[in-house]
């Protein structure tokens, strides 16, 4: 009995009554009242199924599973009172979308059979979550390892950044973390439109030429228009399509793209601070940069990196063949072909899609050796 049943009521007999005649066959939780209900939730939760009575004090039943619909959509939501007229039960349809909508005094075998379905309805529904979750989290690693093989240097600047973001994200109230982690991941797909010589400016803090840069500032859109049509990444999308907006040409009074807003705020800001680390301007210099432009970068971004501690790291460097490395082995110099082609730059994670890539280049073209990596571990 894994899966737990909230029933809400503002008289104690009935709830006692619910616990005693249910408890043989579903883990039965009770709150007095809509307030007790959603600290319950926090304390006790999550909930397959919530039962709350209509007519409560404080906040009554349609209410509060409005409240359970927008924060915790996952749990199925029922109705049992004894006020039965037609607009209550409407409402309650309405606003809180119930599953069903049962009057009192409900026989326990009716009150049974409509939990049990209310249970097979929350596993039909976390299951295909689960599903769209694991498919979307497929297309995201998919598309990564494509990056990987065009463009590892904007592919090993989005797994730099990935965990940072992800932090800030969470120290500044995120909602959807997920999409946050996501857009860092896929910040730089709209790279992979760029000529390798253009990626290779920037990062080594070369001056463009115009059009360079006219083609280097269009990759966000590019990689946006790649990913909105993709279901659920709607969000990721706007995120990475923001990313080289400056803070103050966001309206702070857009309520509705709040959180994507800010999203592309912390990307943003997370970015340029990796960028200027990787081309070796010392931590206290670029924290006194991302302050002074407090109209380019949100304040409370630079506020948290600020606070953040970089990790410390017991690192080996190591010199070996390509026949040596190894999945997780950090690139400490270009990896470059035979032909001084660069094919994985400093910094770059060596993931298995890029293992295999140099191998097979080692094969046909040939890579200079021996090939300095390192070993890390957090200290």
């Amino acid at each position: 009995m894994s899966d737990k049943i909230l029933f809400v009521d503002d008289e104690l007999h009935i709830l006692d009554s619910m616990r005693r005649q249910l408890r043989k066959r579903f883990k039965v939780v009770t709150a007095e009242g809509g307030q007790e209900a959603l600290e319950k939730f926090k304390t006790d939760g999550p909930f397959s199924v919530v039962v709350s009575d209509m007519r409560m004090p404080g906040m009554d039943g349609v209410e509060l599973l409005s409240r359970i619909k927008e924060e915790y959509p996952d749990t199925v939501r029922m109705m049992l009172t004894g006020n039965a007229d037609q607009e209550t039960a409407t409402e309650a349809v309405n606003k809180g979308q119930i599953f069903r909508f049962l009057n009192k005094p409900c026989p326990i075998p009716v009150l049974v059979t409509s939990l049990a379905l209310a249970l097979r309805q929350y596993k039909l529904l976390t299951a295909e979550k689960e599903l769209l979750d694991e498919t979307l989290k497929g297309s995201v690693q998919v598309l990564s390892e494509l990056m990987s093989f065009t463009n590892s240097t904007a592919f090993s600047s989005c797994l730099r950044i990935r965990s940072l973001v992800v932090h800030v994200g969470e120290a500044l109230s995120v909602q959807k973390l997920w999409q946050l982690e996501i857009a860092a991941l896929m910040s730089q797909i709209g790279c992979v439109t760029l000529p390798a010589d253009i990626l290779n400016k920037v990062y080594a803090n070369v001056t463009l030429e115009p059009e360079e840069v006219e083609m280097y500032q269009e990759h966000p859109a590019n990689g946006a228009r790649m990913l909105e049509r993709i279901p659920r990444l709607e969000g990721v999308a706007a995120i990475i399509r923001n990313q080289f907006r400056d803070y103050c040409s966001f309206d702070p009074e857009d309520l509705e793209n709040e959180e994507t807003n800010l999203g592309a705020q912390i990307l943003r800001t997370v970015f340029d601070y990796d960028l200027m680390l990787f081309q070796g301007v010392e931590r206290p210099e670029v924290i006194r940069k991302l302050l002074h432009e407090s109209e380019v970068y949100n304040p409370d971004v630079v506020a948290e990196l600020r606070k953040y501690k970089l990790k410390k790291t017991i690192s080996d460097v190591l010199s070996i063949q390509i026949k040596d490395l190894a999945v997780g082995m950090i690139v400490e110099e270009d990896i470059l072909s035979a032909k001084e082609t660069l094919l994985a730059p400093k910094g770059q994670e060596i993931t298995w899609p890029v293992l295999q890539g140099l191998k097979n280049f080692a094969r046909q073209v040939g890579v200079k050796e021996p090939i300095r990596v390192r070993m890390q571990s957090e200290a």
